[in-house]
Order: structure tokens, then C-alpha cells, then sequence
């Protein structure tokens, strides 16, 4: 800014990506990190992005990301990349807060709902165990999670998730499973089934001293694009040797629902099958949680489209799957008119900024998954969160 101060984001990636996602543009050029390189993004942000940001005012967040989409031109930010344009989004933001003097999340809030008036910590997920593309153990559900709802306050919830977390590798170590840890921070170990996690978590809640369905539930990220096979229009579970139907599949789902203390199911069918996903809403929305990630891709036109058609109950909100801080802000929007839950979510590949623990905060989100509670780029989400609940309560 003019009176020299900085705004820095950091932009993460994805493993497991929907297709319907905004672009991250990459170089391809494999002589460089394998092709993955953002020299072109990187390019795209000083020599072209920086031209329509030069006068503009630093309170206007919602003009400046428009003038970034108009400019791009695409229906998916290809030309100048979604990383590129949602990095200078998120750095805007900061920029803000610090020129305005107030910690992020009431930045966020202002563009966000200024009238509303009370700030909320949002319920954690915190990933325990790993599968799918985010491990190589041949679980076919990519994350498994512990939902800490009937723990008080949200530093108590990152201490029942830690305490969880560390009885749960003994009880693998003793089992002689592997405790090296998944993309998200969750262990990988090879099971035997897609039902074992659930057992063994649900014996570590136990062991640790908690009440499984009174104060911890389960949710887990199926992903199931990832082990759904287009050819034979089934689901691949290769530890059971078993290709299931789209309504086997749904069937297997409520069988744990009963069987566990399952609050949530994240992309439970693979993210073209608009059918599937009313049948899965019928059978299993009065029950749980069914969030759309890959399905939904915090975009507002297939939102609107799931809520007319009755397909899920929740969205998972990823700033990178679409690309500006303000059309994430509209998603948050239609949800909550909408009466739907909104969880805030990292990404596998990501990094050490912490602006979704804010934005979980500014817009009241109710619920965030920031992966495990060990490695660094997972556990600053959760201490910025305790930062922000203290400074709510002393405020």
C-alpha cells in the first residue's frame, strides 16, 4: 500500500481435486519441480495483475475481485490462474485488516455481514486416520475424523483431539501397524477393512476417557471420485475385493451410521451423479450431515443447483476451489440463507497461512477441518483459533 504496509497470503493445493474446480495453473514444464512450477502464475501476478490493482482502494474487496475475474476472462480463472488470483485476493485482505487496525476475522465480517453482531468459535473436525489419495494403504475412504461436539470450549476441543490423537498410535504401535502420518497429519497405516478405522477410533475415545456419541462423533471424507471406477460404474474396495453399486454403496453408509456415531459423510458418491446424490439425500439427510466437496466445489451455481434439487445438506468451503475471497464469502451466503452447514477446509497441499481459521470465525461458519493435530501447516489453524477465542473473550 501507499503508506508501505504488506499484505502476504499463502495459497495451498489440492490432492484430490474436482473437476469443477477454478484452475490452478502450473508451468508443465517438467525440467522444473516436475511440471508443477508457478513461475507463469507468479508472472501473471506482477506484470498483469498488479496493473489493475494501482489505485485502487484497499477497502474495496469486492470491486478489486471483480476486476481480477473480468480481467481473467474464463469461466475457470485459466488464463491468469486461480492461485495467482486468489493469492493477491487473500493478500488484499490482510493488507485491509492492518490498514483498518482490526484482526482479520472482523475484516472478513465486514465485507461479509457487518450487521452481524456475534462472533462464534466453529466445531473442529480433526482427521485421525488417512486413506484414499491422501496415504497409500489401500483404504479406499480418504479421511476418517473425531468431532469433538459435546467438549466446551474450543481449546478444550484441540485437547480432547490431541489427547484422542496420542491413544490412538499406541493402540496402533501395539496392534504393530504402521504411525507414519498421511498428507493431512492423520496415521496411514494398512488395515485390513474400511470398517477397522472406525473401530479403532471409537476404542481410543474410549481408552482416553471420552463418551463416543455423547461428546465425540465421527465424520468421514469418502472422496469416493477418487475409487469410483467410470467404466464399470462401480466403487473399488480393494481391501475387500469388492465393486460396489452406486445403492450398495449408500447401504453400506447407513449400515455405520447405526453401527457408529457417524455425524457427517463429505462426498459420499462420486461428483457427477447428481441422481445418486438425491437418492443418498433421501435415505440419509434426516440422519446426518451430507457435505459436498468435490460435488460442490464452493461454487455458487452448483450450490444452487444441489439445493433445488434436494442433493446434500452441507458444503465444504476451499477459497482455492474457486478463486477470490469474495465469491467464497457468497457461497458461505447461500448456504446460511439456505438453512445449510458450512465447513471451512484446508487443503492437502497446504501451507502455513491461517486466514480460514479467520474465516471460519468472520462468517460464523459453525464447523472447519484443518487436518490433524500434528504437522505444522495443519496445528497453526487450530493455535490461531485459540488466539482469536481469547481475544473474542476478553473483547
Amino acid at each position: 500500500l501507499e503508506d508501505g504496509i504488506v499484505g502476504i497470503a499463502k495459497v495451498p493445493s489440492g490432492a484430490s481435486t474436482g473437476v469443477h474446480e477454478a484452475l490452478e495453473l502450473r508451468d508443465n514444464n517438467p525440467k522444473r519441480y516436475h511440471g508443477k512450477g508457478v513461475l507463469k502464475a507468479c508472472s501473471n501476478v506482477n506484470e498483469k495483475i498488479s496493473k489493475i490493482l494501482k489505485g485502487q482502494d484497499i477497502r474495496e474487496q469486492r470491486k478489486i475481485d471483480e476486476m481480477m475475474i473480468k480481467e481473467d476472462g474464463t469461466e475457470n480463472k485459466s488464463k491468469f490462474g486461480a492461485n495467482a488470483i486468489l493469492g493477491v485476493s487473500l493478500a488484499l485482505s490482510y493488507a485491509a485488516a492492518q490498514a483498518l487496525k482490526v484482526p482479520l476475522y472482523q475484516y472478513i465480517r465486514s465485507i461479509y455481514k457487518p450487521e452481524l453482531k456475534e462472533y462464534k468459535l466453529p466445531l473442529p473436525m480433526f482427521n485421525i486416520i488417512n486413506g484414499g489419495k491422501h496415504a497409500d494403504s489401500g483404504l479406499a475412504i480418504q479421511e476418517f475424523m473425531l468431532v469433538p461436539f459435546g467438549i466446551k470450549s474450543f481449546r478444550e476441543k484441540v485437547r480432547t483431539g490431541s489427547e484422542i490423537f496420542h491413544t490412538l498410535k499406541k493402540i496402533l504401535t501395539k496392534k504393530g501397524y504402521s504411525v507414519a502420518v498421511g498428507d493431512e497429519g492423520g496415521f496411514a497405516p494398512k488395515l485390513k477393512t474400511n470398517q477397522e478405522p472406525f473401530e479403532l477410533i471409537i476404542k481410543a475415545i474410549k481408552q482416553t476417557g471420552y463418551k463416543p456419541e455423547e461428546e465425540i462423533g465421527i465424520t468421514i471424507d469418502a472422496a469416493a471420485t477418487s475409487f469410483y471406477l467410470p467404466k464399470k460404474n462401480r466403487y473399488e474396495f480393494r481391501l475387500e475385493n469388492k465393486l460396489l453399486t452406486r445403492n450398495e454403496l449408500i447401504d453400506l453408509y447407513s449400515k455405520w451410521i447405526e453401527e457408529f456415531p457417524i455425524v457427517a459423510i463429505e462426498d459420499g458418491l462420486q461428483e457427477e451423479d447428481w441422481e445418486g446424490w438425491r437418492k443418498m439425500y433421501k435415505k440419509l439427510s434426516k440422519r446426518i450431515q451430507l457435505i459436498g466437496d468435490d460435488f460442490l466445489v464452493t461454487n455458487v451455481k452448483r450450490l444452487k443447483r444441489a439445493i433445488q434439487k434436494k442433493c446434500a445438506n452441507s458444503i465444504l468451503i476451499k477459497p482455492n476451489q474457486i478463486g477470490t475471497l469474495t465469491e467464497t464469502l457468497d457461497c458461505i451466503k447461500m448456504a446460511h440463507e439456505n438453512n445449510w452447514k458450512t465447513m471451512v477446509s484446508h487443503r492437502s497441499g497446504e501451507t502455513i497461512d491461517t486466514i480460514i481459521a479467520d474465516l471460519a470465525v468472520g462468517t460464523n461458519a459453525g464447523q472447519i477441518k484443518s487436518g490433524s493435530l500434528s504437522r505444522g501447516e495443519r496445528v497453526c489453524k487450530y493455535n490461531r483459533l485459540m488466539e482469536i477465542e481469547e481475544e473474542i473473550k476478553d473483547g
